[in-house]
């Protein structure tokens, strides 16, 4: 509402940044122009401030207020429940739950009881059973839909925290990796607000003899007049922080006594001993015999789930040629050479050898982040130089917004060999054949 007062005269604190000599040659060396600097428009501080046209009308300054009431509407329920709670509790003399759960009364006993009490107990403690897992999948999420320079910090730090192998000790550097993704978020916040465009600065990686190329700006997520970092990337981020802290939370819980003996223990097993003889750990009925659906349902968990992995690593190793994918195919076929027997190996050697492949799946996620740089920000210069490269790894830009059609053709056929390598990379039919006009062959 500040902007709509008569005593604020935008006009007065504007700027026309066309008569800057610095921006003029800046935008000489680069491949793409500013569009607020060429129109020669005067520049307002307060586009800068608060969003564009808020001092409209006031139909407008609704919209721009719409997100806040959302919040504010959220809050004000959330605030509803939690007091209606707390009143019915009181007037019934009800404790207060140790534990946020929807179901009362089900606790760890009640898992095996049958498939109703099993849906209900994973309804309550699905997220402090399985929510690290939950977190590695998010994170690797927020890795593919960014492919940039962040997301291959996120991938550094998956496989930092992967390297600990023990839940107990990956609940230690949990506070620290919580820190990093807040933090993280934080500065590309900042990124994509930027400098006040009225001061008529340019950016140094613009106005330097070395400029950078508009991908490489995009890759490395700087800001940019003439192209705003996306701050959709952001809300993956934010996604990433509320799995991660609420698993922080749960890392807590678990050195409570009292949450414990309701959730179960996440105590990990121990790596020395023998499968063969688990069934004297095993307080329950073996479900083999299947007296009810909850043990059709285990025996297709426990006995065919990894059949049903390995499908997933063989297609992974198949969808796609490249070097990666051979180490795919390499872990199905050792895998497949043991069969089930595998499984009454020792535990120590089961545990190696899955972290091997996990270790060796996280390294494909780095590699693939790294090359993005290549396939996203220099595809035109490989595809001149490297061809070798983008036939090895199969380098293709899987995020929007770059510019990698501008000399890949050459001539008069703009995206001609763009569109060959897309179509190649993304079918893998007849694969050679298809990148041979891109190649100059």
């Amino acid at each position: 509402m500040l902007y709509q007062l008569k005593v604020i005269k935008p006009l007065e604190y504007s700027s026309n940044c066309t008569a800057v000599s610095s921006l003029t040659t800046s935008m000489r060396n680069t491949d793409q122009i500013f569009t607020n600097y060429s129109t020669g428009t005067a520049i307002y501080t307060q586009s800068w401030l608060a969003p564009k046209g808020i001092m409209s009308s006031f139909r407008y300054n609704g919209l721009c207020v719409r997100n806040h009431l959302t919040v504010l509407g959220l809050l004000v329920f959330e605030v509803t429940v939690s007091r209606h709670q707390l009143y019915y509790r009181l007037h019934n003399n009800l404790k207060v739950p140790t534990f946020s759960i929807i179901f009362q009364g089900i606790t760890r006993q009640h898992l095996d009881h049958g498939i109703l009490p099993c849906i209900k107990y994973f309804v309550n403690y699905f997220f402090y059973k399985f929510g690290l897992e939950v977190c590695f999948v998010v994170a690797v999420n927020v890795i593919g839909q960014r492919m940039d320079f962040y997301s291959l910090l996120h991938a550094c730090a998956l496989m930092a925290v992967l390297s600990r192998r023990r839940r107990k000790a990956m609940g230690e550097v949990w506070p620290k990796y919580c820190c990093f993704t807040a933090g993280l978020m934080v500065l590309q916040y900042l990124l994509c607000i930027g400098i006040p465009p009225a001061l008529c600065v340019d950016y140094p990686w613009r106005t330097s003899s070395q400029a950078l190329t508009s991908n490489l700006i995009k890759w490395l997520y700087l800001p940019d007049f003439a192209m705003r970092p996306s701050p959709s990337f952001i809300f993956y981020d934010h996604l990433l922080l509320l799995c991660s802290t609420l698993q922080w939370q749960v890392f807590e819980e678990e050195n409570r006594a009292a949450v414990r003996l309701m959730a179960g223990e996440n105590v990990e097993i121990s790596r020395s001993l023998d499968p063969r003889s688990f069934n004297q750990y095993i307080p329950v009925n073996n479900f083999l015999q299947c007296r009810s659906y909850l043990d059709i349902a285990k025996v297709f968990v426990f006995s065919y789930f990894f059949w049903l992995v390995l499908c997933l690593i063989f297609i992974t190793g198949t969808t796609r040629i490249n070097i990666f994918c051979l180490g795919y195919l390499v872990a199905c076929f050792y895998f497949m050479l043991f069969g089930g027997s595998l499984l009454m190996k020792p535990v120590r050697y089961i545990l190696r050898l899955w972290d091997c492949l996990i270790g060796y799946t996280c390294f494909v996620i780095g590699m693939k982040n790294l090359l993005s740089l290549g396939s996203c920000a220099y595809l035109d210069s490989l595809l001149k130089n490297g061809c070798w490269l983008i036939q090895a790894f199969s380098m293709v830009c899987t995020v929007k917004g770059y510019d990698v059609c501008k000399s890949a053709g050459g001539g008069g056929g703009h995206c001609v060999g763009c569109d060959l390598l897309h179509r190649a990379l993304g079918s893998e039919k007849g694969f050679p054949q298809l990148l041979l006009p891109v190649c100059g062959v």
